[in-house]
């Protein structure tokens, strides 16, 4: 071989390797970018992922709070649909000009207009306290009212404002007040009312004289109606199929207020009968013997 050819054998033996050791120098470079670049969007994704998780929770956490005020509003309304009826009553008790004392109305109120307060990044925990403290003014206001009603009421009224008798025209006495073993759950739990169960569609009466507060669905206990009598006792009876009367109305003592049912955490046709004194439940036994004396 001439000196050429050992020259390009050479070239090609040397050249070869290096060649290929920078083919695959520049495939790894390549390789690794590629790689990086994958664990970069990797990272980019999961902290998408992970913002989107905190927005989600954020969002659900929102939606439970605005539940929880949505709940409270419902039953602050209902409150105030009470002192409404309670004061219209009272208006009319006392021979009250309606125009001074017109409850169907809101308050007149006014004032120049001022630059409204910026919201608050806790606006919402603020807002729960201010209901809080709106519902606990109401709880004292519907107090007053309620002693009101017992000093206007005459001497006639008075004495069948005091809850006595049963609820029920006919019906036999099913669960006692106190501790009982709970129809739904087996387990013992507190019963702050006394049943009476009958035929679906008897007679559901007032034991006393007084306004009705409440007459409408609440939560357990179905079709429900709450009448207040003065002097802080107030009656409730639950589990109706239908409602005879209407928040306003005054009822007598003997007074058909609803038909029995079986509406509510119910387990068949009864009338759930409670007596609460000055926001309290008590025994209901002692003014159901009252018309034994």
């Amino acid at each position: 071989m001439g000196k050429w050819s050992w020259a390009a054998v050479s070239l090609l033996c040397l050249g070869l390797p290096l060649a290929l050791m920078a083919v695959g120098y520049e495939l790894g470079q390549r390789q690794g970018s590629q790689q990086a670049e994958f664990s970069r969007i990797s990272a980019a994704e999961q902290e998408a992922s992970e913002r989107a998780s905190d927005l989600a929770q954020m969002s659900a956490e929102a939606r439970r709070k605005l539940e929880a005020m949505t709940l409270r509003l419902a039953e602050l309304q209902s409150r105030i649909t009470r002192l409404d009826a309670l004061g219209s009553h009272l208006t009319a008790l006392a021979g009250l000009d309606e125009g001074e004392f017109d409850f169907s109305q809101l308050p007149a109120v006014g004032g120049p207009l001022t630059a409204p307060q910026p919201l608050e990044a806790n606006a919402a925990p603020s807002l729960l306290a201010e209901l809080d403290t709106f519902s606990a003014t109401l709880n004292d206001r519907e107090t007053q009212l309620d002693i009101l009603a017992g000093l206007l009421f005459d001497a006639e009224t008075q004495a069948e404002a005091v809850p006595s008798g049963r609820p029920v025209t006919s019906g036999w006495l099913s669960s006692y007040y106190g501790y009982r073993k709970d129809p739904f759950t087996g387990r013992k739990a507190w019963h702050q009312g006394i049943d009476f169960a009958g035929k679906a569609g008897d007679k559901v009466i007032a034991v006393a004289t007084g306004v009705v507060s409440w007459s409408g669905e609440r939560s357990g206990y179905g079709t429900m109606v709450e009448v207040a009598h003065g002097d802080g006792l107030v009656t409730r009876y639950a589990h109706n199929d239908e409602n005879l009367v209407k928040v306003g109305d005054l009822v007598r003592r003997g007074d058909a207020v609803a038909l029995m049912g079986n509406s509510g955490r119910s387990t068949g046709p009864h009338v759930h009968f409670e007596v609460f004194k000055h926001g309290r439940a008590v025994d209901p036994s002692s003014y159901i013997r009252r018309t034994l004396r």
